[in-house]
């Protein structure tokens, strides 16, 4: 009983943050609701198929096929809805009914919406000319909007949203804004059609992504844990870890990352695998603050592990404009060790508080042999790719569209699984209250390995290409993947009653509620993000109408003072704050709108160029970690509701788990080769073994204990032999220099006598467009032997030399360089624009070399202190 109401308070905040606490008494009420769910979801699979343009071929009718044209303005029409149905404008607002002045909102929201999509031919008739009922009905829809975001994400984006349109109102009114800026001011009528009418604003980029990618990423991810994917990831982690020091604990960072993977929420995260784990964990002696600190830790990082990472990784890809392979590939190595660590950080635990595992049936599993099932699992799915890729080779030559055969081929592997999955017993979760014991590994894993295939089709699609075969777009990936997983969801259970001899009645029964209940759950897990998303675009809209950012950047460059540590530590700051009230994805948008500029420019000032990806993951990164940040942090809160413990010590024993996913962010800024950038097959192995020992060892540290309980000396040597690990080339740089360095008529003498393709980095000194105050930043251009000035002309730009000083032009309109130097550079004023100097990197030793030395140091660390263990290491 006591169990119960912890899991009922859990998903209470888990409707009240995610899907809506309104649970209407009137039938047709909660049917609305419920019925328009569906609707979206369906109209979400309908506007990604091919059925639109071929009803319209059919009919001749080009509604079928405009709507898709028109699906940003239905989308958020529906995220409207559902929010005013099922989010309670006030605490003290009725949850059993749907009040009057609901109704109204709604009509108002809806029509406000669907007016684009009727009149769309008259607007465009008139662009920039906008008539009264525009701007009335764009005055409806942002206060419904404001209104729908405020009941379902509460006032936080509210508030930051309406300080950008008060900017956008006032600002010109400020003398010190619009020397900044040059903005000066909008009427209401400007304001509210950048806003409303056009896709600048709130039907811009983020609501874009939202429409085409983000729900068929959420809904695939609610169908998989309807349909019981979810309990599979659970139990499968805990029939593999369970077993060990800490098992539960442990079981609970890989089921949360395995439900991460799939999941957008890290509060539905938290409750979907603590339900089991954190009950499982305080029986084998965790305390209740440090059970729910682990799950908090392992599900807020769910959002760090691709694909969906929390719906950000689809914003990436447009906002730093590279393919989302790219994105998969960038963020995948941090996300791996930072869950890695949260494993080891677990297993520390364990041993200082001398735990055991579960007790399990047949064969132990030691950890070594879990490490060659993990290994060998990777190997696995490499050759099964490798065989589906020779196999699609074969069918290609045998028949024009080979995707037939690759059909049959998927459909024959999916039978023959649910085959050897109906010898087993369903996988259902077990009571947390029972018996202390971990389920066999082979039963478990086999009983529902066929929900494993919709991933692989998922990851195929956005990953695989071969001569013949091009990689799927992330939506059109998505939806092959959701198609799929609704016939896994529709036919698993009749499939395995008929191959035990069963009637499949009930189980077709089942089947069809599975895939209504997942229509539904992806429908409401979407509310907060379609309205986050649609006043997330007002911030930008108000920036690309006001140049705001330029504002707030030059705050944050004074406060920083031109130097990027402090500036980074402000930024990593900012994000804490605001993801302490917003989702992750409209605090992703937020800053990275505002500060990822601010970075690069000062960044560049100091003389770093940081790739784009590596600032945007920075942001991201502890965007994530406000989610288990003292005092706010929900999933501290909902993981707490379940362990009966303090939610402020969850949050804080959380956080101090998290410490190592701080630590990354500002690690791979100024170290790439984290992120896979320009990185090769055999180096990418070293820097993951690399990173991931210096990563353990800082977990290590931060928990004082190591082989034995550490002493103070011992701890500062582990984080130094981190450190060494993790930044070799600092002290590469303290012993050799890093790059030759010349100015004036000599910079000119090294570019041309540098072979082509060699990365000159040229630094620009000159007065800044804004202000009149010289300002230095480096640029980065590629060498053209022998032609110093061919060089400069490839990228537009052009030089006089004038005595020592190398003078120059205004960057060509067009040219890589215009935006970043032509439109932050007075070219024209007393003072010229020049080239200070020159840089070539010279020919060093091997950073790797500084590994030699710390790993020498580590092992005289772990015979000191293998000599105090009192316990096995694992």
């Amino acid at each position: 009983m006591a169990q119960d109401t912890e899991v009922q308070s859990a998903d209470d905040m888990v409707a009240e943050a995610d899907t809506g606490a309104r649970n209407p008494s009137s039938a047709w009420q909660a049917n609305l609701i419920i019925g328009t769910c569906i609707v979206w979801s369906l109209f979400q699979l309908y506007i990604a198929s091919k059925v639109p343009g071929m009803l319209a071929q059919a009919t001749g009718a080009n509604i079928f096929a405009n709507i898709v044209a028109q699906a940003r303005y239905v989308h958020l029409a529906f995220a409207i809805m559902l929010a005013t149905l099922a989010f309670p404008l006030f605490k003290s607002s009725p949850k059993d009914r749907i009040p009057v002045y609901d109704w109204a909102l709604l009509i108002l929201g809806v029509s406000a919406c669907l007016y684009l999509v009727v009149f769309r031919f008259e607007i465009a008739d008139r662009p920039g000319l906008w008539s009264t009922s525009d701007i009335v009905m764009s005055c409806i829809g942002m206060g419904v909007l404001f209104t729908a975001v405020y009941r379902s994400l509460g006032l936080p984006l509210v508030i930051i949203a309406g300080a950008f349109v008060a900017f956008a109102f006032f600002g010109g009114y400020s003398e010190w804004a619009r020397n900044i800026t040059n903005y000066g001011g909008a009427s209401l009528s400007k304001a509210l059609g950048h806003y409303w009418m056009q896709t600048e604003g709130v039907f811009g980029v983020a609501l874009g992504v939202s429409t085409t990618m983000i729900f068929l990423f959420v809904l695939f991810g609610a169908l998989l844990d309807r349909a019981g994917g979810g309990s599979w990831f659970i139990k499968v982690a805990v029939a593999l870890l369970g077993a060990l020091r800490g098992g539960p604990a442990k079981a609970s960072v890989l089921s949360s990352m395995l439900t991460g993977m799939i999941s957008g929420s890290s509060i539905s995260n938290t409750v979907t695998t603590g339900t089991f784990t954190i009950p499982l964990m305080k029986r084998i002696g965790f305390p209740a603050e440090k059970a729910g600190a682990v799950e908090v830790a392992s599900s807020t990082n769910g959002q760090l592990t691709p694909p969906v990472m929390g719906a950000a990784a689809f914003l990436m890809v447009e906002y730093v404009n590279i393919p989302y392979i790219d994105v998969v590939k960038h963020a995948f190595l941090p996300a791996v060790i930072s869950y890695i660590a949260l494993l080891y950080i677990v297993h520390l635990e364990a041993l200082k508080m001398q735990m055991q595992g579960l007790k399990k049936a047949g064969r132990h599993i030691g950890p070594v042999l879990i490490l060659i099932l993990f290994l060998s699992g990777f190997l696995f799915l490499g050759a099964c790719t490798y065989v589906m890729i020779m196999l699609r080779s074969v069918l290609d030559g045998v028949m024009a569209d080979s995707v037939y055969g690759g059909l049959v081929v998927v459909a024959a592997l999916y039978v023959t699984l649910v085959y050897f999955a109906s010898r087993y017993p369903d996988v259902a979760m077990d009571d947390p209250n029972g018996p202390l014991e971990a389920p066999r590994l082979t039963p478990t894993l086999l009983g529902g390995a066929y929900f494993s295939l919709p991933i692989f089709i998922l990851v195929w699609n956005l990953m695989v290409r071969t001569e013949n075969l091009d990689r799927l777009s992330p939506s059109l990936s998505a939806f092959w993947a959701t198609i799929f997983m609704i016939i896994v969801a529709l036919t698993h259970r009749p499939l395995k009653a008929f191959f035990r001899g069963e009637a499949f009645g009930t189980s077709t029964k089942q089947g069809w509620h599975d895939f209504i209940e997942g229509l539904i759950l992806g429908a409401r897990n979407m509310i907060g993000i379609g309205v986050a998303t649609g006043a997330a675009g007002i911030i930008v809209g108000t920036i690309s109408l006001t140049g705001a950012h330029q504002v707030i950047g030059q705050v944050v460059e004074v406060v920083a003072s031109g130097n990027i540590w402090i500036l980074l530590i402000l930024v990593a700051v900012m994000s804490l704050i605001l993801g302490m009230g917003l989702p992750t994805t409209a605090n992703y948008i937020v800053v990275s709108s505002l500060m990822a500029p601010v970075i690069l420019s000062v960044g560049a000032q100091a003389g770093y160029i940081f790739p784009l990806i590596a600032v945007h993951l920075f942001v991201f990164y502890f965007g994530i970690l406000a989610d288990d940040t003292p005092p706010v942090g929900l999933a501290a809160y909902a993981a707490a509701a379940i362990s009966r413990g303090d939610p402020i010590k969850t949050g804080v024993q959380g956080f101090s788990y998290d410490i190592r996913t701080a630590l990354l962010p500002f690690l791979f800024i100024f170290n790439t080769d984290l992120l896979l950038i320009d990185v090769g097959a055999a180096k990418a192995v070293l820097v993951f073994f690399i990173a991931l020992i210096a990563m353990l060892l800082f977990a290590a540290a931060t928990q004082g204990y190591f082989i034995a309980k550490s002493r103070k000396w011992e701890t500062v040597a582990l984080l130094f032999i981190a450190f060494m690990l993790f930044r070799p080339d600092f002290f590469l740089d303290k012993v050799s220099e890093k790059y030759a360095t010349a100015t004036g008529p000599a910079a000119l003498e090294m570019m041309a006598g540098a072979e082509t393709g060699t990365e000159l980095r040229v630094e620009v000194n000159g007065p800044d467009f804004d202000t009149g105050n010289p300002r230095p930043t480096t640029i980065v251009l590629p060498a053209v032997s022998g032609d110093a000035e061919g060089a400069l002309g490839a990228q537009g730009l052009s030089i006089i030399p004038d005595g020592d000083v190398l003078v120059m032009d205004e960057p060509f309109p067009g040219t890589p360089f215009f935006e970043s130097l032509g439109n932050e550079y007075d070219f024209y004023g007393d003072t010229p624009v020049q080239i200070t100097q020159v840089q070539i990197e010279n020919e060093r030793m091997p950073k790797e070399l500084f590994f030699i030395p710390a790993l020498l140091l580590l092992f005289g660390v772990v015979m000191i202190q293998r000599r105090r263990a009192t316990q096995p290491a694992f």
